[in-house]
């Protein structure tokens, strides 16, 4: 008779903290791209939006998503050498809560602000809370994938209700309620923690690796020298070519992707004395680069897909018309039905199960396949005929098990290829990724205007299946470089 594979309790723990914080983005995800779109002079509910075209809302949204996913890389470094991991995520949920609570206050500039706050608060937890769910782990241990998979299940579920209850308190109040109500959620996180963080034992209590004071100097100065360029580069990019939404997505694309290059010479520069780590970090190094082109994909669930939606997908049923945000659950929703079988698979395969190397390469495969499948009514929205909701749905299912194929296996990883002392960074690098795909999808979306919906969903879709098909070709070398962890 077989035992029984049990996973750490901790893990029932960390899920439900980051349900909250899924709630908070995927509820900004539903909402935030609509609520730009929407003109300034919108009826009530939900109200005024902020008038901006298809283009610009797209490529802001892609921005909001590349901060928010940037912030970890922060985050990370502060958990691993100042605060703990622990202490981390729980500041983070602090911010989360109150970023959302600033979204109720009527005013534009505090709007953005509050989403700053957010950002900031995501980049405190996310790395973090990984970091801790990895340390309930020993090296080695066959469940941590498992495991990843089973956290990965519990966060979707706050993707899942977000755009329900969001979508449904914007159409019934207002768009700001349904911003902030979030806020509340991060307290109900907050609040189980506290029941329940005995369940962690020591994971993540200590610092893993302390700064020294000249490291915190040093970090001071950078920070302060970064943001100094940031707003000398946004602000002569402003004075050249006037405000707009086009020119602030392209220079924080640009600082993102600098400083991942800086990032990634500090940890080979770091790391130098140990050929293991060297070797690790080039094997992330991998990792990093098809995360990217995966989030370039599947970060415009909340923005190109979403436009096409509202625009060209019939979503009545009898009177009732479905709200689009609502739509945007079938992910999350698809997810908590896939996750718990792709776990089995990968806990009951243990060694036999493909190598990551192969599961990544598919993910990019897939992705792009998903994009295919929403080419198909693009090209009848060309024509100007609508389609039906059942496109969404199948797009979205070949997109879930992308996902499932990169998204927690990726994590997984990183914590094992993290050094010592290293994880929450290497993790909120991995986010740095996903930023770069969302700032780059953002503003590659704005070809659609030139292709067409149509031709622009199969020409994206192409590019990852190719991009795909050459990891697959490297995979045995990708491979080389991960043992002995995969």
């Amino acid at each position: 008779m077989a035992t029984r594979v049990r996973q750490p309790k901790g893990v029932l723990t960390l899920a439900m903290v980051e349900m909250w914080e899924r709630f908070s983005f995927y509820g900004m995800v539903a909402l935030l791209v609509l609520y730009l779109i929407q003109p300034e002079n919108g009826p009530w509910p939900p109200g005024p939006g902020q008038g901006f075209t298809e283009a610009d809302a797209a490529a802001l949204f892609g921005t909001y998503s590349a901060l928010v996913l940037a912030a970890p890389l922060i985050g990370g470094w502060l958990g691993d050498r100042l605060i703990g991991p622990r202490r981390a995520l729980v500041i983070g949920a602090l911010l989360i809560a109150i970023g959302h609570f600033v979204l109720l206050i009527p005013s534009l500039s505090l709007f953005w602000a509050g989403l700053l706050v957010i950002a900031a608060g995501t980049g405190l937890l996310k790395p973090n809370i990984s970091a801790v769910l990895g340390d309930l782990y020993a090296p080695g241990d066959d469940r941590r994938d498992g495991g990843f998979s089973l956290f990965y299940l519990g966060i979707n579920a706050g993707a899942f209700t977000a755009p329900l209850i969001c979508g449904w308190i914007a159409t019934t109040y207002s768009w700001r309620a349904a911003f902030s109500i979030a806020g509340f959620g991060m307290l109900l996180g907050l609040l189980q923690y506290a029941l329940g963080h005995r369940r962690l034992g020591s994971a993540g209590s200590r610092v893993p690796r302390p700064a020294e004071a000249h490291e915190r100097h040093r970090l001071l100065l950078i920070a302060v020298v970064a943001l100094g360029l940031i707003a000398g580069a946004l602000g002569l990019a402003i004075f050249l070519a006037g405000f707009s939404a086009a020119v602030v997505s392209a220079v924080v694309s640009m600082v993102i992707i600098v400083a991942s290059i800086v990032v990634f010479r500090a940890l080979l520069t770091k790391t130098k004395t140990k050929p293991i780590d060297q070797r690790h970090i080039k094997a992330f190094l991998v990792l990093f680069l098809a995360s990217a082109v995966y989030f370039v994909l599947s970060s415009q669930a909340g923005s190109t897909i979403t436009e096409f939606t509202q625009d060209w997908i019939d979503r009545s049923v009898g009177a009732f018309t479905i709200p689009t945000s609502w739509l945007t659950s079938l992910n999350p929703v698809l997810v908590v039905m896939f996750a718990p079988i792709f776990a089995a698979l990968w806990t009951k395969l243990a060694n036999r199960a493909p190598t990551t190397p192969t599961k990544v390469s598919l993910s990019l495969i897939g992705v792009g396949l998903s994009f295919w499948v929403i080419a198909l009514p693009g090209f009848r929205a060309d024509a100007g005929i609508s389609s039906g909701p059942l496109w969404v749905l199948s797009t979205f299912l070949v997109l879930t098990w992308a996902e499932l194929l990169i998204v927690p296996i990726a994590l997984s990883v990183t914590t094992e290829l993290a050094p010592v002392g290293l994880t929450g960074q290497l993790v909120g690098l991995w986010y740095l990724a996903a930023a770069i795909g969302g700032s780059i999808g953002g503003q590659i979306a704005r070809l659609i205007e030139v292709l067409g919906i149509g031709a622009y969903f199969v020409s994206i879709g192409l590019l990852s299946i190719f991009i795909g098909l050459v990891f697959m070709r490297i995979r045995g070398r990708w491979a080389q470089a991960l043992a002995p962890i995969r």
